[in-house]
């Protein structure tokens, strides 16, 4: 009885869209995430060769915000130690 009440699916209806919008919102800032990590390494290879695979891992668990301050920091490496010293602070 309650589940044919209008309030009731009302209420519903807003609950899914709701985690409709916030799973929407989530795999975009994934996909982000994702397009700046290749980016960045791409740019780094670039510059500093093949990079090790401990230091791939670490960028590819950096945030949006950092990976664009690494975009922009890797400008000055000229080895990967300049880029392990960078992802340690």
């Amino acid at each position: 009885v309650m589940e044919e009440s209008v309030t009731y699916q009302d209420i519903i209806q807003k609950g899914v869209q709701k985690g409709l919008q916030q799973g929407l919102q989530q795999g975009l800032d994934r996909g982000k995430q994702e397009e700046a990590v290749l980016i960045v390494i791409r740019q780094l290879t670039l510059r500093l060769g093949l990079l090790d695979p401990v230091l791939q891992q670490q960028i590819e668990g950096l945030s949006i915000t950092r990976l664009e301050e690494l975009s922009e920091a890797l400008l000055d490496f000229n080895t990967a130690t300049d880029l392990a010293v960078w992802l340690e602070h």
